[in-house]
């Protein structure tokens, strides 16, 4: 499949058209035998299709806006776009009032030149690492889509709309893992920037302390140049060699109840990159534990989504998602010292981290600890409570820590999806970058040892 970085590569080449691309992602976006009905709240088709075509004439004058001028792209559900309502994957918003003016990252591809083809489906209120929703339907993990399996969330038409073709990148946001979690059950890259990279005016929040917009390619390139159009600074890529690279493995949390087909994955991508030169420094970092108790009242993020839902979670509990409302719902347990407490805490936790990470180049983990389940063995609230919990728990951790993080495919051709987390300090996004580039060449190898 053609990538976001091959595409754009193409264009300026003329090898080929705004117009092929962008149409090949309509048809995938409409063929009824595919996800599409469930991918997208919203289809662009005829702004996309202009939007394309004005494109193909800026090329071929070769003033073209953008690398990405006419490309197909994807915007989750959570973003303005002037003169429509923005429902975040809920039917409560479906009569809320229309935008006044786009979000500031729906204005950033605009000035781009990008041919946005849809908004994409989400978790409700993005407050969930499944994907599942129960209002707009759920899009089937690409994987045995047969079995219909979790796309992971709650980016989840997000990172569906990407692997079926219907766009070459999109555009979500991440507050405990929602960019990378889908990522890694679908088999794509997901790359979360450090928060304030990225402008959120425009973007309804879920919490506003651990908020971020990040981005869902093929690979690490195509993150990449998705991510400079959205941000005001573009990341600079510089080539690294892996035997100058020192990474750290942390032994507290992130490792515990893998299922053998992620425990065999990373097993491999150890391996792979350590025969490449890589050293690996397994780390206690005994400071992840403290996160259970942090969290153990919903933390930040209930009560952050709390203040944000308060009214509307008391006049109409019965238009949520019963799994999205009692998790909101817990917000409301906390108080005025709770909060104070709660971010004193986090700061406090920031510098201890901070300083474990110290000489270390990146910190590797899997991004998610088990496969993608199947949507209906989660029926059981216990039972999606605690995958919920399992899924979140890796990818959260940098969330806290406001740094960056980039999910890479490490499983072998063919068999489930698994991610691989690489994830730095705050503001250390263009290192990230450049090492994840380094490794995605390797873990491409596959390596069978």
């Amino acid at each position: 499949m053609t990538t976001l970085w091959q595409a754009s590569q193409q264009l300026s080449l003329q090898e080929s058209t705004p117009d092929a691309f962008t149409e090949a992602a309509l048809n995938a976006a409409q063929d009824s035998e595919k996800e599409g009905a469930r991918v997208f709240t919203r289809l662009y088709n005829a702004q996309a299709r202009q939007q394309a075509s004005e494109a193909q004439l800026r090329w071929q004058a070769r003033r073209a806006l953008s690398a990405i001028d006419g490309l197909p792209v994807s915007i989750k559900d959570l973003f303005d776009v002037k003169g429509e309502p923005t429902t975040a994957g809920s039917r409560l918003l479906a009569e809320a009032p229309a935008a006044a003016a786009n979000a500031s990252v729906v204005e950033r591809l605009n000035q781009a030149g990008a041919a946005i083809v849809g908004k994409t489906n989400m978790t409700e209120f993005a407050f969930s690492g499944l994907g599942i929703n129960p209002h707009f339907g759920t899009p089937a993990n690409p994987w045995r889509r047969a079995e219909k399996r979790i796309p992971g969330g709650s980016s989840s038409g997000a990172a569906v709309a990407v692997a079926d073709g219907m766009c070459l990148g999109a555009v979500g946001t991440d507050t405990g893992g929602s960019v990378r979690i889908p990522a890694a059950l679908c088999g794509l890259t997901g790359f979360k920037p450090t928060a304030n990279r990225i402008k959120q005016a425009g973007t309804l929040p879920l919490s506003t302390s651990l908020d971020s917009i990040g981005v869902i390619a093929h690979d690490v390139r195509s993150c990449w140049l998705l991510d400079s159009v959205i941000a005001e600074r573009p990341l600079e890529l510089h080539p690294r060699d892996l035997r100058a690279a020192r990474f750290a493995v942390p032994q507290t949390r992130v490792l515990e109840g893998l299922d053998a087909t992620v425990a065999e994955a990373w097993r491999r991508a150890l391996a792979a990159l350590q025969q490449a030169g890589a050293t690996l420094v397994n780390i206690a970092l005994s400071e992840l534990d403290e996160l259970n108790v942090m969290n153990a009242r919903g933390g930040i993020t209930a009560l952050e989504a709390w203040q944000w839902h308060q009214h509307s979670a008391v006049a109409q509990p019965d238009a949520y998602d019963p799994q999205v409302l009692v998790r909101v719902q817990r917000g409301s347990l906390l108080n005025e010292q709770d909060a104070a407490e709660l971010y004193q805490q986090r700061q406090n936790w920031q510098g201890r981290v901070n300083a474990a990470l110290s000489g270390f180049d990146a910190l590797l983990m899997p991004t998610v600890p088990c496969i993608a389940p199947t949507v209906a063995s989660l029926d059981d609230a216990q039972r999606y409570m605690e995958i919920n919990a399992l899924m979140l728990r890796n990818p959260s951790t940098i969330n806290m820590l406001d740094g960056c993080a980039i999910s890479l495919p490490c499983h072998q051709p063919g068999s489930a999806p698994v991610g691989l987390s690489l994830a730095s300090v705050h503001g250390d996004d263009a290192r990230l970058i450049s090492w994840s580039l380094a490794v995605e060449t390797v873990l491409n190898r596959r390596s069978p040892s």
